[in-house]
């Protein structure tokens, strides 16, 4: 965050200064102050200059400019009306929120509309229209502010604004008008690409309830296959292996060019679209730089200052497989230690009687009871019961713990079980029995150390940087700050 950057922004400065932002970094907001975002989905804002009903022909498109501007007024409209209907839950939040009365209206979709126009990503051509779009919402956003303040009033802090010049100014009804967010829900909901994120890849996997693997191709790609005559089931399933089209021969270039994905764009066209957006948007833009696994200290450093150089007010950084410990693991040494398992694996019976010990432990789902059996000192087999939490928790809760009874009982070492199952992070985190406690695997991993470890002491910490779905383990992809999972929905933002 350039905290600096944030306040040059800042409309009401005589009113206080900006500290921190919302978790995205999209919003900057004053003490009590609350977001209120809505999105403008862009492949909505497009008509057919040429209309193929054909399957043989690709139809060409244009953006409705008065169709945006319709929609961008009624957008402005609508939101201003939550201030209004929202219910706070604390007095400071509704007093604070309606003083100033920010809203934050933004785009999602971007990458669809440039494939719709013809446009690749990384061009110039793409940023000179970035730059047109965000200033023809930011300026009808504006307009129509200024026309509810006209007939609704000023937002109570006007005079102590920068739009007050002494009575002459704009009479605002919002403080702030746009923001770009970073869509990671409504985004999947409304079947387009995030914010202004490029596509993190144009074909997934995606595991559905009884375990069948489908594949799932984005529909303008699919089309484009089609008509061009390149598509098939079995390059849909390899494309779907890997986050880029870019080594496929069977693709044409030109397709390869519009279709690009997040890791072909370098650093530097992440942060210069970035900054498009943010030349005409009143609050931040939430965007993820995405960059390879090689990528330096030197190449971090180089963004940030690109970043604040041309204008951002802040920037997020991935750099791709940065997490230090992956629920899946690919390569020659994983593959190495997979066949040593395998090739001495022996599940041991269970006794007729086994002794153990049960202990409670806090969760964030309620309070988790842990029973673990041993024989001759070592751990054996694991049950947990937890209540009141719902039919999946307690689901999760017992697979987990078959899982961890047959690997002990495969004579997998209780440290290995623990290391695996150790800071996995969950929804609803809470501090307990000393520690913070991330989620049901890790509160299990906690019992089985503290009884059966081997006295290390486990640093504890809250990791989302997770780079597979703690709901289907498909990969996931980080934009604008948040965690999305294309394959079954999950998002966390």
């Amino acid at each position: 965050m350039f905290i600096d950057r944030m306040n040059e922004g800042n409309p009401v400065t005589k009113v206080g200064l900006y500290e921190s932002t919302n978790p995205c970094g999209e919003q900057p907001l004053l003490p009590y102050e609350s977001c209120n975002l809505g999105s403008l989905n862009l492949t909505k804002m497009v008509r057919a200059v040429v209309d193929f009903n054909s399957p043989h022909e690709l139809s060409r498109y244009e953006i409705d400019w008065e169709k945006l501007d319709r929609t961008v007024r009624l957008s402005v409209h609508f939101l201003d009306n939550v201030i209004e209907a929202n219910r706070y839950p604390l007095p400071d939040i509704d007093y604070q929120t309606k003083q100033n009365r920010k809203i934050g209206l933004g785009v999602m979709g971007w990458a669809d509309l440039l494939v719709l126009l013809g446009i690749p990503y990384n061009s110039q051509e793409a940023l000179d229209l970035a730059e047109t779009v965000m200033a023809r919402i930011n300026n009808i956003g504006h307009d129509e502010s200024q026309r509810l303040g006209e007939t609704r009033g000023v937002f109570p802090n006007w005079e102590k604004s920068s739009y007050y010049r002494n009575g002459t100014g704009a009479k605002m009804r919002n403080s702030t008008v746009t923001t770009i967010a970073p869509t990671g829900s409504i985004s999947i909901i409304s079947g387009c690409s995030s914010g202004i994120e490029p596509f993190f890849a144009v074909s997934y996997i995606r595991t559905v309830m009884d375990k069948t693997k489908l594949i799932e191709v984005n529909p303008y790609f699919e089309r484009v296959a089609k008509v061009r005559g390149f598509y098939s089931q079995e390059l849909m399933g390899k494309i779907a292996q890997t986050s880029s089209i870019a080594s496929f021969s069977e693709i044409p270039d030109d397709v390869k060019r519009v279709f690009v994905t997040s890791h072909d764009i370098s650093p530097e066209w992440h942060v210069r679209m970035q900054v498009a957006f943010q030349k005409y948007t009143d609050n931040a833009v939430s965007k993820t730089i995405n960059m390879p696994n090689s990528a330096t200290t030197e190449d971090v450093r180089t963004a940030y200052m690109l970043a604040y150089k041309l204008g951002c007010k802040g920037i997020t950084i991935y750099r791709d497989g940065s997490r230090a410990e992956q629920v899946l693991s690919t390569g020659a040494a994983a593959q190495n230690e997979a066949a040593a398992i395998g090739s001495s694996l022996t599940v041991k019976d269970r006794p007729e009687v086994l002794e153990g010990v049960t202990q409670k432990i806090k969760t964030g789902y309620g309070n988790l009871y842990v029973t673990v059996n041993s024989i001759d000192g070592k751990p054996f087999e694991v049950f947990a019961q937890i209540g009141k939490s719902g039919y999946s928790t307690m689901a999760d809760t017992e697979a987990i713990c078959r899982l961890i009874s047959l690997a002990l009982r495969s004579g997998v070492p209780v440290d290995k079980v623990v290391e695996q199952l150790r800071g996995i992070g969950g929804a609803s985190p809470v501090f307990g029995n000393g520690g913070l406690i991330s989620s049901i695997p890790d509160a299990i991993a906690q019992v089985l150390h503290k009884h059966f470890g081997n006295g290390r002491k486990i640093e504890r910490g809250l990791d989302l940087s997770v780079e597979f779905c703690p709901d289907c383990a498909s990969r996931i992809e980080h934009e604008g700050g948040c965690i999305i999972c294309r394959s079954c929905g999950y998002s966390k933002c």
